[in-house]
C-alpha cells in the first residue's frame, strides 16, 4: 500500500467520524441509545472482521489487560455519551469544535498528574484553543441550547483527553482492532441492562442509522485508521483526523442548512490550527 492510499484511508476515516455527528443529529433516540447502538453494531462488525482475519480478540489477553481495556471502554462510552448529548443539544458545529479542544486538556492533565512542565508552545496551544472557544460560543447564556451544547462538547473533549493520556501512560501490547473489540464489549455490557426497555420503541429508520453509525462510522473508520498507520506516522494521522470537524460542519451545512457564523469559522480555524500544531509537535 502506497502513502497516497494511506492518506486516502485517513481522510476516509476522518469523513466517517464526521458523519457520526450528522447521524447523531438525525437520530430520534436518546444519546444513551445512540452510544449503545454504536457500540453493539461496531462490536458485531469488528467480530466479523476478526473472524475473516482469523484473529481472536481475547487471545493472549491477560486478566489484568482485559480489565484495563474494559475500564477504558467504559470511559470511551462516557465520552461518546457526552459528545452525542452535545450534538443533540447544540448542533453539529459547536459539538465537534468543542470536542476538538482535547489537545489543550491533554497538556493540562499531563501537567497535573505527571508534573510535566508546560512549554511555550503548550501555552500558545492553550491560548489558541481558549480564544477559539470564546469565538465559537454563540452567547454566554447557559439557557442557550447552542452554548450548552458547546459546553457538553468541551466536556467530551476533556474526557477524550483523559482516555488518550491513560492509553499513553498505561498502554498494553494489544492491537488496535482487539482493543476496540474489548471497549465496545464493555460499553454494550454496561448500557444494555439499562436501556433494553427502549429497544422496542426504536423505529426502522433509526435502526438503519444506528447500524450505519456502528458498522461504518466506527468499525470501518477504525479499520481504515489502523491500516493507514502502517504507512504514515501517528502524529501525521492525528493531524489528518483533526479535520473531522470540517467534514462534519460542511455536512451539517449541506444537510441541515446550519450555516456557521463568521465568529464560528474564525474560532474553529484557531482550534483546528492548535490541534494540527499539537499533532505535529508530538512527532518532533
Amino acid at each position: 500500500m502506497s502513502r497516497y492510499t494511506a492518506h486516502l484511508q485517513l481522510h476516509g476515516a476522518a469523513l466517517l467520524v464526521g458523519i457520526s455527528a450528522l447521524l447523531g443529529k438525525s437520530l430520534t433516540v436518546s444519546a444513551g441509545m445512540i452510544v449503545l447502538g454504536r457500540a453493539a453494531f461496531a462490536l458485531l462488525a469488528i467480530s466479523l472482521l476478526c473472524l475473516c482475519l482469523r484473529q481472536r480478540p481475547w487471545h493472549g489477553v491477560s486478566v489484568t489487560t482485559a480489565g484495563k481495556l474494559l475500564a477504558t471502554g467504559a470511559a470511551l462510552g462516557m465520552h461518546w455519551l457526552l459528545f452525542f448529548v452535545a450534538v443533540q443539544t447544540g448542533g453539529v458545529a459547536v459539538a465537534t469544535l468543542g470536542f476538538a479542544s482535547f489537545p489543550a486538556f491533554t497538556a493540562l492533565i499531563e501537567r497535573l498528574l505527571f508534573g510535566q512542565r508546560l512549554g511555550r508552545a503548550d501555552g500558545l496551544i492553550l491560548i489558541l484553543v481558549s480564544v477559539g472557544l470564546v469565538l465559537v460560543t454563540p452567547s454566554f447564556d447557559l439557557d442557550d441550547g447552542s452554548t450548552a451544547g458547546l459546553l457538553w462538547g468541551v466536556l467530551s473533549g476533556a474526557s477524550y483527553a483523559a482516555i488518550a493520556v491513560a492509553n499513553k501512560h498505561f498502554s498494553s501490547n494489544v492491537g488496535g482492532l482487539p482493543a476496540c473489540w474489548w471497549q465496545c464489549l464493555a460499553i454494550s455490557a454496561l448500557l444494555a441492562p439499562l436501556l433494553w426497555r427502549e429497544l422496542p420503541l426504536i423505529e426502522g429508520r433509526d435502526w438503519l442509522l444506528l447500524m450505519a453509525l456502528g458498522v461504518f462510522c466506527t468499525g470501518l473508520a477504525y479499520s481504515l485508521f489502523i491500516a493507514a498507520l502502517r504507512q504514515v506516522r501517528t502524529n501525521t494521522a492525528a493531524v489528518v483526523i483533526a479535520v473531522e470537524p470540517v467534514y462534519a460542519i460542511a455536512g451539517a451545512w449541506l444537510l441541515f442548512g446550519a450555516v456557521p457564523s463568521g465568529g464560528m469559522l474564525l474560532g474553529g480555524a484557531l482550534i483546528l490550527s492548535a490541534v494540527a500544531w499539537s499533532g505535529l509537535r508530538a512527532g518532533s
